[in-house]
């Protein structure tokens, strides 16, 4: 069905290119994009902490891999008509460049794995999760624009002026082909852009945790908490406007309700940890501190102390993330 508007914006007419025999997938490279841009953020936020940068780089060879199998299994135990089905091939399981990645898995996993190898290494979590959580967001915000390119996670038709137009895709041998295809110039549906509204939102979020993390010196995962507490409150406003095929329990979608526990344990925890935030000292144990704080006094001259933190770790320090 064609559907016009006075104004909106078009779809890509394509999410996938081919450079020679390998695929070249923009949702594979906004993730990865968002992946560099929050490391990037936590290896600054984590050093003027009094972190060693050098545990972020290692702890994300632990959750990335983990995030990936952790966000598959979420969608696929949430989905799983759409791989065990008389019709179906299970081994789609494994098909991930299909798509089909679920962000609470991917936290939820991650985040495990990266608590049992700072445990490991005799390394906070809290301090370190307070450093990464406004990163993680922000590569939320990022990876959103690829279901941009794949035509997917989109809202009831609608009118507004900012709706998104959904082309009809085909591929090479001009069968239906919605992620991997090429647009016809056809449209067939205008529509709520809600992955541009959780983008927003991320956005949102991004900002509120810098700011209150530098307004209120937060810390022993104050942040993280607050991170949680954000998004899932902005993902439960998303998931009653989406209408894409999802899970139902008691009528809802099983995100919204996910969304509506995960806020609730994130407040509650915000509200119960401790106030303030570490010392250098107590966010990295002796031996694994930032190399910018140990040498942040000068050549020959004696470094900063726990009872008297760097510029590094000062809320108004250029390495805060801001």
């Amino acid at each position: 069905m064609n559907v016009s508007t006075l104004a909106a914006f078009p779809s890509p007419p394509q999410g996938v290119w081919q450079l020679g025999p390998i695929p070249i997938r923009a949702y594979a490279l906004c993730i990865i994009t968002g992946i560099v841009v929050a490391l990037w953020v936590g290896v600054r936020r984590y050093r003027a902490r009094g972190g060693n940068s050098d545990v972020v780089w290692d702890a994300a060879i632990v959750a990335i891999p983990a995030g990936i199998v952790g966000g598959r299994l979420y969608h696929v135990i949430t989905d799983n008509q759409k791989y065990f089905c008389s019709d179906c091939n299970p081994l789609n399981v494994f098909a991930i460049t299909n798509g089909g990645l679920g962000i609470w898995g991917a936290v939820i996993l991650g985040t495990l794995a990266v608590w049992a190898y700072l445990q490991h290494k005799n390394v906070p979590f809290a301090p370190f999760a307070d450093a990464i959580a406004p990163g993680i967001v922000l590569a939320q915000a990022i990876g959103r624009l690829g279901n941009y390119f794949n035509q997917e996670l989109y809202g009831a038709e609608t009118n507004v002026p900012w709706a998104l137009e959904i082309f009809y895709r085909v591929d090479d041998a001009g069968k239906y082909a919605p992620l991997t295809g090429h647009s016809t110039g056809e449209i067939i549906a205008t529509v709520h852009p809600t992955f541009l509204y959780e983008l927003v939102w991320n956005l949102i979020v991004f900002a509120f945790l810098l700011w209150a993390d530098k307004r209120f010196r937060l810390g022993h995962g104050r942040v993280f908490a607050l991170y949680v507490a954000g998004y899932t409150l902005g993902r439960f406003v998303v998931e009653t406007m989406r209408s894409d095929e999802a899970t139902m329990v008691f009528g809802f979608r099983i995100n919204e309700i996910v969304s509506v526990v995960v806020f609730l344990i994130a407040v509650v925890v915000f509200f119960t940890l401790k106030k303030g935030r570490e010392t250098p000292a107590e966010a990295s144990p002796a031996g694994t501190a930032s190399k910018s704080v140990e040498g942040e006094a000068g050549e020959g001259a004696p470094a900063a102390t726990s009872a008297q933190p760097s510029s590094a770790g000062d809320e108004d320090g250029p390495a805060e993330g801001r």
